[in-house]
Order: structure tokens, then sequence, then C-alpha cells
């Protein structure tokens, strides 16, 4: 993707994701979800400590264009969970998922990971199909009282190998 960085997590830059994540959950997948589940969703902007935790225990990425963070993914290297994958809703469709997510990815598989889990939202579901993910059971989590529906996904990042040997 033209004009595209992707770089490491910087502590700097929790306030930036928090505010990107709050916008894509509220304005991004307002197709998927009602106003009352993306409010219990995400209710306020994140901050503080917990935020921050969150960010700099995985490995986390972002994504950046001409100073501007657009996007960002994390991933456990010691267990493979995915926890966040969050794109700002004006360059959804422009390519920042797929190349944010072809990094951790590539991080998984190079840190010897067998494969990579995730919950994902109806919009994210769709994604991660279409990269070979599968559905292991759809649910719904509870935040303030409001059930939200997403997916438990998993992919095998052995398989490929294996078909390549």
């Amino acid at each position: 993707m033209n004009g595209l960085l992707i770089r490491p997590y910087r502590k700097k830059d929790a306030t930036k994701l928090a505010r990107l994540f709050h916008r894509a959950v509220r304005k991004g997948t307002q197709a998927h979800y009602t106003k009352k589940k993306r409010d219990a969703w995400s209710p306020a902007v994140p901050k503080g400590d917990i935020w921050e935790e969150r960010l700099s225990v995985p490995d986390t990425i972002v994504a950046e264009r001409e100073c501007d963070i657009v996007g960002f993914m994390t991933v456990n290297l010691e267990n493979g969970y995915l926890d966040f994958a969050y794109v700002d809703p004006d360059v959804m469709g422009q390519g920042v998922a797929e190349v944010l997510y072809a990094v951790v990815e590539g991080r998984g598989r190079a840190a010897g990971l067998d494969r990579l889990e995730t919950e994902a939202s109806k919009l994210a579901e769709r994604f991660f199909e279409r990269r070979g993910w599968r559905v292991v059971a759809h649910q719904t989590v509870e935040r303030l009282g409001v059930d939200i529906p997403n997916a438990r996904m998993e992919k095998d990042l052995t398989a490929r190998s294996e078909a390549a040997a």
C-alpha cells in the first residue's frame, strides 16, 4: 500500500490507538452492530494503565500514513492470541488491515507458533475467513449488560509448511 509505514508500537501511541479503537468500534462496525451494542463495546475512549498494559504485553504493530496512525494489531507471540485488529474507518477497504495482518501472521510463523486464535467481530470474521481462518464457535460476550455476538476463530500455521514439503 502506497505511503504506508508499519512499525512497532511506542508507549506514546497509546492515546492515539485508544481514539482509533473507539472510532473503529463506534463508526466502523455500525453496519454489523446496533448503537446499543457499539456503545457497550466501547462506552468511552480507553485510557490509563490497563489500556497501556494491553498494548504493551503483546507484540503490537502500528500502521502509519503521513504521520497519522491508521490501524493497529496485537498478537501475543507466546500463545498466538490476536487481541486487537482495528483500522480507522476512513481507510477501511484500502489494504491497511491486509498489510498489518501479513506482518502479524509472519511474526507468528517466525516465532514458531502452530496456530493463531482470536475472538472476531462480525466485521472481522469475514476478513479472517478470507485468510484461511476457521470459526471454532459463535458466541456472545457481555459488556455493560449487553450481549455482543462474535466468533472464536483459529488459523493453523502449519498447513502451508506441510503443503510445501
